[in-house]
């Protein structure tokens, strides 16, 4: 059955046919004429003041560089959109940074210090007298001024005051992504469907994002009045800044519809008129950035969850091998703290969610009793297809897994191992690849504010990743867990459970929906109930029975109820008189609850902290599974009203200052600190950086050249072929290969290992792979291999618990996490360590932390040496067309095409694939030459 990539908001929008007779052709020409022109031409005296000030205070350099595909212009008129879904035109600065970022692919094996700037911008404060494309003071303020640069059209915001400041950043937002940030104000309150159409994509994306906020208009309001009460200054200050931000976004929606430049989408999707400019394009409130903060921070920032599904699979383990054998083996695959993983710290312990000796209050659910909750009610129309059923049964899946897509990935290097002896770092987060593109770049220069780098679109008071004037800073994912599940018994009937032995109603939260065809989505008119069921403990995911007894499973975060409160370490981090060194930056990110690893480097310094509210928990309380909803079992602290608790103090988190060099892909943070996600033991792509960094280390005179090299390199790594496919290999030729079939299949993979394994094109723009074959053999063999390797000993039912765990594979032409398919993100969760740890022990080499059995033909090398045999044969006979099947961007057969990035269209710009590439979507390479 074919693959089909999931279609998100406007990728229905595929040619003019759809749109009315009176907006083609002339009209098209006439409509363009009034969007071309010029901006006022630029003030050259007081542009050039500003722009000096800026640079004065530069200690890069010219040596800061960050790159942001597909361009920093999201926004596109009714006309260019026309154009672009009728000729593939686009609007200035919409894709200008896609081929820098695309060529480094094939580019960077000869890359050197001055060529970096060929695959990314300058990053460096200021724009240069001659190439300044555009001067605005927007809304005609004194205090403001954004000046645009030729080559990619980033604001470079410059304020007197800091009001104007705040006021010019939000209007060069709305400039650049105004309806992108409509769309996730709109996902974030759980009304993306009557907004922007009841696709089933839509549909799947707002349950999974309201599922795991279900807020009211009060509780958002709540957050900011909490984050600004318990701050001081600092949080009265983030309150005016906020306000300034939404006075410069609505300014820009004034301007725009008076007018009429606003974001052709607007149009499309009915809320405005083409022809009498009726309609209304409703103004931001500060609640909006609430929900928009909630998305966000459920998309990368939220360890944690999946006990339910732990609790399966152990029980399924039990089952199998008896209750302490079957806990041995669990624990086994599980992997809390394996000692063949990669670590972001070298040094140290920093005991998180480890095993307890004496494990209370667990409540596993009786077998067979788990049900999940419901989420949609009341469906009408085309809400009661397959298609919008399926969408959100997929949206229910991804937000219960703790096998988030956190990416992102950093290369750190101390400056004793530079060869300029000044720190190097190459880093940046992997967000997925849209249309426009969730962040933004920007340049924020005023009163308390010094930096450039990226923001979350309608969050961009702020640069949240990117460089201040001595120093820079980024995150991964880091995915410890803030998340616990627990049981709370019912009482009286479903919607009355035990708190603290009082029988309490839950309360219910509901979001009405509907929607009806558009020219932007054409998806027939329906409409549904969202439902969720809250109590203390956190919402409903799951209803079953313990020893009988029935029980709601909840689901309870930390970060919930304090989506704004991170606003403080980011107000911090753009401050130049706050951030001054090493020790500050990591103060300024210990404000931020989301799940992170941060990374900071001057010219000086390195430094790494893992934020988040870390609860304390219960003695014997173990957060790999569900909990009693009793007193005892309560985060130590927990006020419910607030949701507050006592936290892990700073000194717990995994934090280092100078360390020799950092490497991070969401792998392990340090030793005896626990994450929520599955998979961290002797093979993860963590150690794609970790050997290529410890080389280079090894080797001294590290450059920016350099580190980059090694960052592309792993970006095209096969992890597969690079760490678990030799030994594969090893064990089948243990004997001579007779079989004509399976020789040829040795053959292709053991010269396709000799040349590095790598997914790369024979030449640039070729769109085929060199070792094509080898590739999708292998695409072909891993599960077939793990499934023949592992469910006859594990057993059908204990193999099916554990894939939900954890899942069996993540090559780059498969569809998985929030992004979907074509996502460039790949090899973060797979069962590479399992097929490692086990393929050894076959051989008879040492492994530390191995599984409690052996599974590959039950120990014996002659038996393990069958099963790949035979499931290899079975792969090398399959037809690329099998492998790659084909989808809404890709013929099948196409192996390029079934890798490659397609930015996902959340507006009407469409955008040409480009070639696969696992790194981040914003990239910065910096090394600072002095500090203040």
């Amino acid at each position: 059955m074919p693959r089909r990539a999931p279609r998100t908001v406007l990728d229905r929008m595929r040619t003019p046919s759809g749109i009315p007779g009176f907006l083609k052709t002339a009209s098209v020409c006439a409509l363009i004429a009034g969007l071309l022109s010029p901006l006022a031409p630029a003030a050259a005296s007081e542009t050039a003041t500003a722009q000096a000030t800026a640079a004065a205070n530069d200690h890069c350099g010219n040596q800061c560089s960050d790159i942001l595909p597909p361009g920093q212009n999201g926004n596109a008129t009714l006309a260019q959109i026309l154009l672009n879904q009728a000729f593939g035109t686009q609007p200035e600065h919409a894709e200008d940074q896609l081929g820098p970022y695309a060529n480094l692919a094939k580019g960077y094996p000869g890359l050197t210090n001055d060529k970096i700037n060929t695959f990314f911008n300058d990053a460096s404060f200021g724009v240069p007298a001659d190439q300044v494309a555009s001067t605005l003071k927007p809304a005609g303020r004194g205090d403001v001024t954004i000046v645009r640069d030729k080559k990619t059209g980033v604001p470079h915001i410059t304020g007197t005051t800091r009001y104007g400041t705040e006021f010019g950043a939000g209007y060069a937002a709305a400039q650049d992504r105004l309806w992108l940030m409509d769309v996730f104000r709109h996902v974030g309150r759980g009304q993306l469907t009557s907004f922007a159409g009841g696709a089933p994509s839509n549909q799947g994306l707002e349950q999974q994002f309201w599922r795991h906020a279900p807020y009211t208009e009060a509780e958002l309001q709540a957050q900011i009045d909490n984050a600004v009460a318990t701050n001081g200054e600092r949080g009265r200050q983030a309150l005016a800044d906020v306000k300034a931000y939404l006075d410069g976004i609505n300014s820009y929606i004034d301007a725009s519809d008076k007018g009429r430049t606003f974001p052709g989408e607007y149009v499309l999707t009915g809320h405005k008129d083409s022809v009498t400019n009726a309609g209304t394009i409703e103004h931001f409130k500060i609640t909006d950035l609430v929900a928009l903060a909630s998305v966000i921070g459920a998309l990368f920032g939220s360890g944690g969850g999946g006990e339910v599904n732990n609790a399966l699979s152990l029980m399924a383990a039990q089952e199998k091998y008896g209750v302490a054998e079957g806990t041995k083996v669990w624990e086994s695959f599980r992997m809390r703290n394996d000692p063949e993983a990669v670590l972001t710290q070298h040094d140290g312990s920093f005991p998180y969610a480890t095993k307890p000796a004496d494990p209370q209050g667990t409540a596993l659910p009786d077998a067979g009793s788990v049900k999940p909750e419901p989420l949609v009610y009341d469906r009408t129309g085309s809400a009661t297809t397959a298609g919008a059923t399926g969408a959100s049964g997929e949206a229910a899946k991804t937000a219960t897994s703790s096998a988030r897509r956190g990416m992102s990935n950093a290369l750190v290097v101390s400056g004793k191992h530079t060869a300029s002896g000044h720190p190097v770092a190459v880093f940046g987060p992997q967000t997925g690849y849209f249309a426009p593109q969730l962040l933004l770049l920007q340049e924020i220069q005023g009163p308390g504010i010094s930096a450039r780098g990226a923001s979350f679109a309608g969050l961009s008071m702020y640069v949240e990743l990117g460089r201040g004037q001595d120093y820079a800073w980024s995150a991964t994912t880091s995915g410890q867990d803030i998340i616990d599940s627990y049981a709370v018994e019912l009482c009286q009937d479903d919607y009355h459970y035990l708190y603290r032995g009082t029988c309490t109603p839950m309360e219910k939260v509901e979001q009405k929906n509907a929607w009806k065809p558009t020219t932007a989505d054409g998806t027939a008119a329906g409409s549904y109930t969202m439902r969720v069921w809250r109590t203390k403990y956190g919402p409903v995911e799951y209803r079953a029975t313990v020893g009988g007894k029935k029980v709601a499973y909840t689901t309870l975060r930390s970060s919930f109820l304090h989506e704004a409160d991170s606003i403080i370490g980011f107000q911090m981090l753009n401050d130049p008189d706050y951030v001054k060194g090493p020790d500050s930056f990591q103060k300024a990110v210990q404000h931020i609850n989301y799940t992170f690893n941060w990374f900071y480097a001057d010219s000086e310094h390195t430094a790494y902290y893992n934020s988040g509210d870390n609860p304390v928990r219960a003695n014997g309380v173990d957060a790999e599974f569900p909990a009693w909803a009793r007193p005892a079992y309560e985060w130590r602290g927990w006020d419910p009203a607030t949701n507050t608790a006592d936290y892990t103090p700073p000194s717990a988190h995994p934090n280092s200052i100078d360390q020799d060099y950092y490497v991070s892909w969401n792998n392990k943070q340090a030793r005896d600190y626990t994450t929520a996600p599955w998979g961290n033991g002797s093979v993860h792509r963590g150690n794609l950086l970790e050997d290529r960094v410890k080389k280079l280390v090894q080797q001294g005179g590290v450059t920016r050249a350099a580190l980059v090299k090694a960052m592309a390199d792993a970006g095209l790594a096969d992890l597969r072929a690079e760490d678990v496919l030799p030994r594969l290999l090893k064990v089948v030729n243990s004997s001579p290969v007779t079989d004509p079939a399976v020789a040829s299949a040795v053959s292709r993979l053991q010269a396709w290992v000799a040349a590095g394994g790598k997914r790369t094109e024979t030449t640039a723009g070729s769109k085929k792979y060199a070792d094509a074959d080898a590739i999708r053999i292998l695409d072909t063999w891993w599960p077939l291999l793990v499934k023949a390797e592992f469910e006859p000993g594990l057993g059908s039912g204990l193999y099916t618990a554990m894939t939900a765990n954890l899942p069996v594979d993540e090559s780059p032409s498969a569809a998985h996490g929030p992004t979907g398919s074509h996502a460039g993100s790949s090899f973060q969760y797979g069962w590479w360590s399992y097929v490692d740890k086990d393929i050894r022990a076959v051989l008879g080499e040492q492994v530390k932390g191995p599984l409690a059995r052996t599974y590959c033909g039950d120990g014996s090398l002659g038996a393990c040496r069958d099963t790949l045999v035979s499931t290899l044969k079975t792969a090398a006979g399959k037809t690329a067309a099998q492998v790659y099947p084909g989808d809404d961007v890709c013929a099948a057969g196409d192996q390029w095409c079934a890798d490659s990035i397609n930015h996902r269209t959340l507006g009407g710009i469409k955008h040409g694939k480009i070639g696969w590439q696992n790194r981040p979507t914003y990239q910065q390479v910096v090394e600072f030459t002095s500090h203040r």
